[in-house]
């Protein structure tokens, strides 16, 4: 933690004379649209305050005096669900809901995560990640993010935002900008606090890649944003007024609050000036005292200071808590609430339709789906449960280890859940065992041998009295089910991205069973190559961290209840060294791979990944045809740049559609399934785009031997690039080609348009 002394010697750094620079929503450059009466209820309650009153709003505190009361947030993290407080649910994490591509089942997780926060008395959820978005696959809070692209991210970071704001909270989203590692987030070794790592990188980079997802998340109403703990572009974060004023605030229209994560808070004048608005966190660097002071001084303005607070108080009325008698949070975490109503479903449901099917050799009778087999065995940790649990230690360090002996489900730090059970692999396939007659034998131990303390059988195993080991069981069952997982969380990123432990077991396992199948939960990306050509290795089933559902979750797609149809979210490589980035160890990390990043930089390269970017196989098969484009509306198209009013999330034209792509898909196979098309454009070169980048997907439920026609609407967005000379987005003249398919490499047709 940072010392008060450290705090006090950065407040007057940056403490220059603030003046207005078009950021202020009183200026009135910002078209509120849906916030508008928010912002006019805000208006109207603050120029009823004194400065004191409204230094009191921005410094988190409460007052009730002079006929005029507020009370301050109650905020704390969750991305999948409260930590610390008994009898809440725990839900998949985001890497998992991220892989369902279902628009629908991402907002439904994050309308039941906002009642159970509003129900335990919370009104800012610290929720959605935008950042980290997945530049560093090694990074210990991917297990907490969306995807390293960023319309995915986008796209689904708008639908948690209306879903959550829905549920009566605010929805906090995180973190602004280029927080894409742990290591030296909040020192340098043996260096001052000052000395966090910077993220520099190029302005076309920022706008395309990290600044992408926030305009669909401000959209959508995102009314609260939390800045970072790193520099950018040399500069803290919190105190960014390039980051804060210019591309938060004035390109991409944010009307809300911004507030800093713990411990990113620098200055008193200088973070105020640069645009935070709202300060848990001051560590005393804002107070009555040092605001009066700013203002008759000038380090702080009346116009400053009013547009912090209207900002600050507008969200409460956007989401409607002046209509709530809201309880507050309770320090008794382990009273018991009644918040949890039938959201355990909506967990399962989300953990089996996260699931991505890698690979799967189905003939002879082996690989998925399981038919009632005669005899199966389970290995590795991640099989069954903890010695202890199921819950294990909050830290915001990092974890332990890497791999986490027992069934992983969440994650470490911020993003940690608070288990109210845990169904594992085991519990779910024993009780499938029992209803179909099946023998099923397990080692739950990634390093076990005959001889391991305390491990032996009594009685001798599998009933013939031989001694318990890798090959006596794997020989011995029809199906052999390897568990296993990766572990990370906030403070500290993996160093590895996969586990030779891990990889050993699974190759002994083949070695000795011809129908070996894998099931990988991860934190991040995981290297397969040690063992995925092998050629018992029958099929491999991956997904993020499942929450308290997680063993049904698995053994529903296991058994052909759930056909699989989730997408990998990001680029499986072959070696560590293909991917574009890694954990920088330095004070400045440059960016240098610019807008390149996971398949972008694949497909620039040439490097044949392992499995592609939006991969999942399924148990039928899709068929593509009939890939049509047209201009919807062709005077959005007759300018190069836009002239809308600045909105929600940047120009208004900017969100106007202009195309429509449509193709037809036939499950061409004998079970019902969803498949999720996506959709990749190819540029003109006057853009300087990758050689394909995401620009839609759409999920479909399609039966045996049907077709169904799918649509993307593109918006003037879509097609635009970031002209850095003009500083705005622009719509290239020439050729573009939109394919769609199944995966980034596996595409399927493809129709082209002129501009």
């Amino acid at each position: 933690m940072r010392g008060l002394g450290t705090s006090l010697f950065f407040a007057f750094v940056a403490g220059a004379t603030a003046s207005s620079n078009g950021s202020y929503l009183a200026d009135g450059y910002l078209d509120l649209g849906g916030a508008s009466t928010a912002y006019e209820k805000a208006k109207a309650f603050i120029s009823q305050l004194s400065n004191e009153e409204k230094s009191l709003i921005v410094n988190a505190s409460s007052f009730n005096r002079n006929g005029a009361s507020w009370s301050e947030y109650e905020n704390t993290d969750g991305v999948s669900g409260l930590n610390f407080y008994y009898y809440v649910s725990a839900f998949p994490m985001g890497n998992a809901f991220t892989q369902t591509w279902n628009r629908d089942l991402a907002a439904a997780q994050f309308k039941a995560v906002g009642d159970e926060y509003k129900a335990v008395g919370y009104n800012l959820v610290d929720g959605a990640l935008l950042g980290p978005l997945g530049r560093v696959p090694e990074g210990g809070r991917q297990n907490e993010a969306f995807s390293p692209d960023p319309y995915l991210s986008g796209v689904l970071s708008g639908e948690g935002v209306r879903a959550q704001n829905s549920a009566g909270v605010i929805a906090g989203i995180r973190h602004f900008l280029l927080y894409e590692q742990e290591t030296n987030r909040s020192s340098m070794l043996g260096s001052s606090t000052s000395e966090v790592y910077s993220s520099n990188a190029a302005d076309k980079t920022l706008h395309e890649v990290y600044m992408w997802p926030w305009a669909d998340a401000i959209r959508s109403g995102a009314m609260a944003v939390m800045c970072s703990m790193n520099r950018v572009n040399g500069t803290h974060s919190c105190q960014n007024s390039d980051l804060l004023n210019d591309k938060l605030k004035s390109q991409l229209g944010f009307p809300g609050f911004v507030y800093p994560d713990e411990s990113a808070q620098f200055s008193a004048y200088g973070s105020a000036n640069a645009g935070l608005d709202y300060s848990p966190y001051s560590d005393g660097l804002w107070d009555w005292d040092s605001f009066s002071a700013g203002l008759k001084n000038g380090s702080l303005t009346q116009d400053r200071l009013d547009d912090m607070a209207v900002r600050t108080v507008l969200p409460y009325y956007f989401v409607g808590l002046e209509k709530e008698n809201f309880t507050s949070a309770s320090d008794d975490y382990t009273a018991y609430r009644d918040v949890r109503r039938n959201h355990s479903k909506i967990i399962r449901k989300v953990g089996g339709e996260s699931l991505s099917l890698l690979k799967n050799d189905n003939g002879n009778g082996r690989g998925l789906p399981l038919n009632k087999p005669r005899s199966i065995s389970l290995y590795g940790a991640h099989a069954g449960p903890g010695v202890v649990g199921p819950n294990h230690a909050w830290s915001v360090a990092g974890t332990d280890a890497e791999v986490y002996q027992g069934h992983l489900a969440q994650g470490g730090g911020s993003g940690q859940t608070s288990l109210p059970y845990l169904i594992t692999p085991f519990n779910s396939l024993t009780n499938r065992a029992v209803e179909d007659g099946t023998a099923i034998w397990w080692i739950m131990n990634n390093t076990y041998t005959s001889s391991s303390s305390g491990m032996s059988v009594i009685g001798g195993s599998m009933g013939t009295g031989a001694e318990p080991s890798y090959s006596e069981y794997a020989s011995a069952s029809d199906v052999c089910l390897c568990f296993i997982n990766s572990w990370s969380g906030e403070g500290a990123d993996r160093s590895t991205l996969y586990n030779e432990e891990q990889d050993t077991m699974i190759n002994k396992v083949a070695s000795n069973c011809n129908n070996t199948i894998v099931v990988v939960n991860i934190s991040g990306p995981r290297v397969l190559d040690a063992w995925i050509e092998h050629e018992n290795v029958t099929a491999v089933i991956y997904g993020g961290l499942l929450g308290q559902e997680s063993g049904n979750a698995i053994a529903d797609v296991l058994y052909g209840d759930v056909n699989p149809s989730g997408k990998l979210i990001h680029t499986i490589a072959k070696n560590e060294s293909d991917y574009p980035a890694s954990v920088c160890e330095t004070a400045n990390c440059r960016f240098t791979e610019g807008v390149y990043v996971d398949y972008r930089w694949f497909d620039l390269k040439g490097i044949e990944p392992r499995y592609p970017f939006g991969h999942g196989l399924s148990y039928t098969s899709f068929e593509y045809s009939d890939v049509d484009v047209r201009v919807t509306n062709r005077s959005a198209l007759a300018y190069k740049y836009p002239w809308g009013k600045l909105g929600l999330g940047g120009e208004a034209d900017l969100f106007d559609e202009v195309a429509k792509v449509t193709a037809s898909i036939e499950n061409k196979g004998d079970v019902d399934g969803d498949e999720v098309a996506q959709l990749y454009l190819s540029f003109p070169k006057e853009a300087k785009q990758p050689i394909r980048i995401l620009r839609g997907f759409e999920k479909v439920s399609i039966a045996s031997g049907s077709s169904e026609k799918v649509g993307f609407k593109l918006r003037r967005r879509d097609l635009s690039y970031w002209d850095v000379a003009a500083q705005k987005w622009a719509v290239a003249n020439g050729k573009y080609t939109f394919s769609i398919g199944a995966s980034s490499r596996d595409l399927r047709g493809n129709a082209t348009l002129t501009i």
